[in-house]
Parts: structure tokens; C-alpha cells; sequence
């Protein structure tokens, strides 16, 4: 691991330049990437840029874009300075970035093409200075924002005389950035609706990706493939700033991780290394494993044999590390519950998976392990500097909600004291609102969310999350969510209907026998799931949702859109 002398992410770059500069640093896959002491001359040249439009210590910049390395370039010439970073996750609605934008009072903006739309509406005084990253544009003050575009398309005289290349910028900054500063501040798209600036600075987040690679060892030899947004704290501390500490190439996509852009790319790029959140693997198991795995007659019977089941997972599970380059040691998962079947299948085939958790305001690890050393439904113990307590546990069950110390714990919510304080103990514990337990060797396990917690007819608690878990282990359930209304607790599920649709094509069935056939589907989940857990947790109806749940950049269901009693 790198030693660093200060903990923040100016020096982080410095130290890296300095050791890895003909080390390739980022690019996109199928292209060369740029080195580190090319990335290092680009850092220094765009913070010189933003120093001459005005940007000093502690000014806010925000940054609207796909992944891409310029991103990467952007974000550190900021924090260079001294200035504060303000990710915006480009799945957000318009209306949120403008509030977003204008909230934290971004003096400066870095914005893709691709997201041009997004900020058409805003007024040149929300904004002074407009960088487009592609290609680090400069945008005249005295051009509208509205014009932009057009000027782009235009690609003529006029777009061209607006261009000022960073280039020509000489000479370092000379700020002074500390390990208390703040680096970013980071709006969460939550399942609740409420958006919050979380504010953490650069000691926050250097802390957190020296206890990640505790975690497992990043080397200068490793390829990183990056497919979940930048603009999300796991995402930019594990793979961005963690395998740019230790010299590692990362690649990334120029287009969304679809199967047949991802599988490609991982053949190309041989990945070591690669972040991912449950819902992509679940997806890829219920649609390609899963139906050589369950199967009915004799064969099924054969297969549900414990050794038999095993075997076949470990040939599938080789071949499914070949389909990722065949170099892959290290595949993190986080950001939601990986579902107990898929996991059982993971583990079963030898796959190098790992369960992390945490959350923005924790920079946001605060607990994993390696591949080799995880446990059936676990994150793994507390990382390194870190504080794990269950405050007032249920004395028959060890539950509670979990409490976090550590220097990777944020200085608070942007402009929302009260906010604040109501997230903290008064001796300084930061509560997660995550429900869970320890087992004897420390090892966490997630119970769910506090706020989700339904309480059953005699006080007893029922979690959601696990509810869901047995629809979605159904093979034609890829979604679900389970709430209360009127006293009755309701389901709701999102089918498979790929398949069910080749099923019902095969049989050549009317509109009336397909419709008839999905309410008898459901209504033999629901009496099959109902056997297999308690009374008091027992599924009153499962209704269809009719198209796929809407979800945080963590492909977290927004709850509280579906819920019909929003007192839940």
C-alpha cells in the first residue's frame, strides 16, 4: 500500500504520478489509455484553468456526466485546488441537478454532451464557468447556456473560437489542502425521495480507501472494468481512487453495461478486479443459470442432490469466469442484499465474490472481506479504523441497529444541521438505520432497513427484505417488494416475462388463458411462500407489477413510490 505523508486525494495523485507515471492510468476499453504522468500533466492544466476562471479553496464545482476518463481528470483537478467536488449522479431528473446545482452554489460545472439536456433551463447566474468534459471545452461567460447545443451541432467558426485549450495553462497551483478540508459533496438518491448534500472530506475518504484495500490488495498489474457511476461514492473510492493509489489501469464503457456491450468489453480487457451491485448478477443467474439448474422430471431429482448441484455449479461457474476474461480474483458486491439463491450458486461455483457494505455518508465501506474468507449472507467484519456496534439489542434475537465510529464517517449534511444531529449519538455514533447482528467471530449480517421494519400483530418484527428474498427466489420473479396495507402485508413483483412470454408463445394461448395462468402463478407463490415462513409474516396478495421498479444508482427499489400505506 502506498504511504502517504498527508491523507488527502492531492497527494494521493502526486504520489501516484511520481511512482506509476508510464503505468497506463485510464482510457476506455478497446482504446490506449492515458498514462499517469499523462493524467498528472491533464490534472494540472485543467486546475490551472479553473484557477484562472476563479476557482479557489473551498468553491463548489459540479460534475454531470457519464463515466468516461475525462470524469476521473475533472474530479482531481478540482479536489487539487482545494475545491470542493460536487458529483451528480446523472440519472437524476433535471429539476433535481438545478436544485442540486443551485443548493450547494456550484461556482463552476463540468458537463458531458450526452447531459447537455439536463442543464439547458439553467441561467448563466447559476452558473459562471461551463466546461464541456469530452473534450475540456471551454465555454464563453458570454454565451447562453440555452445555445450550447446548437453550438455543438453547428461544430463551425463560432463553436470553435469558444474553445480555449487547457493546454496553453503552465505551472502548479500552489494550494494548501488538508486532511480536514472538504472534498465532495455527494446528493443521495435515496429509497425514501429525500435527497441530502453529504459532505466528506478528504481525510473521510482517503481513510476509507486505505481500510478497502485492507480489504484485498490492489496491485499495479491490476485491470479494473468500471460500470457503476462515478458520481457514487463506491464506485469512485474502490474503483476509482483505490486502483489509482496502487497504479492499476481502469477501463471503462462508452456505452451502458448491456450484455452484449459487457461481455465483449470483459473479453477484451481481461478485468481483475470489477465492482457490481446484486441486481446484475441476479439478472444473469435467472436468466442463464438458474434454467440448467432447475429443471423438472428425473433431472430435477438428480439435481437436487447436494453433491450433484454442486458439481454442476462448479462447471458452470468456470465457465462463467471465462465469459469475464478469465482473470477475474476479485468481483465486489454492494449497494442492496445479495439474494440467498444466487449467493448459494456463487459460492458453490468457486466464483471470487465478495459482499461489501456501507453507505455515502461512510465513504462508504464499513465492512467486507476477501473472496476467500466470506460467510453465507454476511458483509464480512468491520474494515480497518472502523467501529461496528449494535445498539440495544433484541435480547433473543442479537438484533439491532447498527452504530458506526471511524475517521471515514462524514462531517455532516450540506446546509442541514438538524439533519445532522439526528444522525448521531450524543457520544458521537452515527447511525446507520440498518437493522442487523454479529455472529462470535465479528462477521455482520443485515437484517434490513429500520425505517422498513413492519411490526406483526403481537410486536413482532417483520423484515421486508427477507420476505423478498423468497419471491425473488422464484424463477419467474426478477423484482419484489413487500409492504403493509390495511394490517395485510402485500407483495409486489415485477415477472420474468421474456421467458414467460417464449412459455406461453410455445403453448399458443389466448390474452384471457395467459391472464388466468399469471393470477394462478401468483396466487401459488403466494401459498408456497406462506408455508415457508412465519404466521405472523404471511402474504395476504402478490399483485403484478407491470414493468420493472424504479431504483437508486444502486438498483435499490424506490420504495416509497409503490408503497400504497405511506406510513410504512
Amino acid at each position: 500500500m502506498t504511504h502517504l505523508t498527508k491523507l488527502t486525494v492531492k497527494q494521493l495523485i502526486e504520489e501516484s504520478v511520481r511512482r506509476y507515471g508510464s503505468n497506463p492510468a485510464l482510457g476506455f476499453v478497446g482504446q490506449q489509455p492515458i498514462s499517469y504522468a499523462r493524467l498528472g500533466q491533464q490534472i494540472h492544466s485543467q486546475s490551472t484553468l479553473l484557477h484562472r476562471r476563479g476557482v479557489t479553496h473551498g468553491d463548489r464545482v459540479a460534475i454531470i456526466s457519464e463515466n468516461m476518463p475525462n470524469w476521473g481528470i475533472a474530479y482531481f483537478s478540482i479536489l487539487y485546488l482545494g475545491a470542493v467536488a460536487v458529483p451528480v449522479l446523472p440519472d437524476f431528473h433535471a429539476s433535481e441537478i438545478h436544485h442540486i446545482i443551485r443548493h450547494a452554489g456550484a461556482k463552476a460545472l463540468y458537463v458531458s454532451r450526452k447531459m447537455m439536456d439536463k442543464i439547458e433551463d439553467l441561467s448563466d447566474a447559476d452558473i459562471s464557468t461551463l466546461i464541456i468534459i469530452d473534450d475540456f471545452t471551454l465555454v464563453a461567460p458570454e454565451t447562453r447556456i440555452g445555445r450550447i447545443k446548437d453550438l455543438i451541432k453547428e461544430g463551425g467558426r463560432e463553436y470553435a473560437k469558444l474553445k480555449e485549450s487547457a493546454g496553453r495553462a503552465a505551472g502548479l497551483i500552489p494550494a494548501e489542502v488538508r486532511e480536514t478540508d472538504l472534498a465532495a459533496i455527494i446528493y443521495t438518491s435515496g429509497t425514501t425521495g429525500h435527497s441530502k448534500g453529504v459532505m466528506l472530506t478528504h481525510g473521510n475518504i482517503i481513510h476509507n480507501v486505505i481500510s478497502s484495500g485492507a480489504v484485498q490488495p490492489v496491485g499495479d498489474t491490476d485491470r479494473f472494468l468500471s460500470i457503476l457511476p462515478l458520481s457514487h461514492t463506491y464506485e469512485n473510492t474502490i474503483g476509482l481512487l483505490l486502483p489509482l493509489m496502487q497504479g492499476a489501469c481502469i477501463y471503462y464503457l462508452d456505452r451502458p453495461p448491456a450484455a452484449n456491450i459487457l461481455l465483449p468489453a470483459m473479453e477484451k480487457v481481461r478485468p481483475t478486479f470489477m465492482l457490481s451491485v446484486p441486481l446484475i448478477l441476479e439478472k444473469l443467474y435467472k436468466k442463464k443459470i438458474a434454467p440448467r439448474l432447475n429443471v423438472s422430471g428425473i433431472g430435477g431429482r438428480i439435481l437436487s442432490l447436494r453433491p450433484i448441484r454442486k458439481w454442476l455449479s462448479l462447471i458452470i461457474g468456470r465457465k462463467l469466469i471465462k465469459s469475464f476474461g478469465g482473470r477475474i480474483k476479485f468481483f465486489g458486491i454492494g449497494g442492496a442484499p445479495l439474494t440467498p439463491e444466487v449467493e448459494r450458486f456463487l459460492r458453490d461455483a468457486g466464483f471470487p465474490y465478495a459482499v461489501g457494505y456501507g453507505l455515502t455518508e461512510t465513504a462508504p465501506l464499513l465492512a467486507g472481506c476477501a473472496p476467500g474468507v466470506t460467510r453465507f449472507q454476511s458483509t464480512g467484519p468491520a474494515v480497518k479504523d472502523v467501529q461496528l456496534i449494535i445498539a440495544d439489542p433484541d435480547p433473543r434475537t442479537g438484533e439491532g441497529e447498527i452504530l458506526a465510529k471511524g475517521p471515514n464517517i462524514m462531517k455532516g449534511y450540506y446546509k442541514d444541521p438538524d439533519s445532522t444531529r439526528a444522525v448521531f449519538t450524543e457520544d458521537g455514533w452515527f447511525r446507520t438505520g440498518d437493522l442487523g447482528t454479529f455472529d462470535a467471530d465479528g462477521y455482520l449480517y443485515i437484517k434490513g432497513r429500520l425505517k422498513n421494519v413492519i411490526i406483526g400483530p403481537s410486536g413482532e418484527n417483520i423484515y421486508p427484505e427477507e420476505i423478498e428474498a423468497h419471491l425473488t427466489s422464484f424463477p419467474y420473479v426478477l423484482e419484489a417488494i413487500v409492504f403493509r396495507q390495511d394490517e395485510r402485508l402485500i407483495a409486489k413483483v415485477y415477472l420474468n416475462y421474456e421467458e414467460l412470454d417464449r412459455i406461453f408463445e410455445r403453448e399458443h394461448l389466448s390474452r384471457q388463458h395467459i391472464r388466468e395462468r399469471i393470477a394462478a402463478l401468483l396466487e401459488e407463490m403466494r401459498t408456497t411462500i406462506n408455508s415457508r415462513i412465519s404466521v405472523y409474516s404471511r402474504i395476504h396478495q402478490i399483485l403484478e407489477q407491470p414493468e420493472p421498479f424504479e431504483k437508486t444508482p444502486t438498483q435499490k427499489i424506490k420504495r416509497y413510490l409503490y408503497l400504497t400505506d405511506r406510513s410504512v
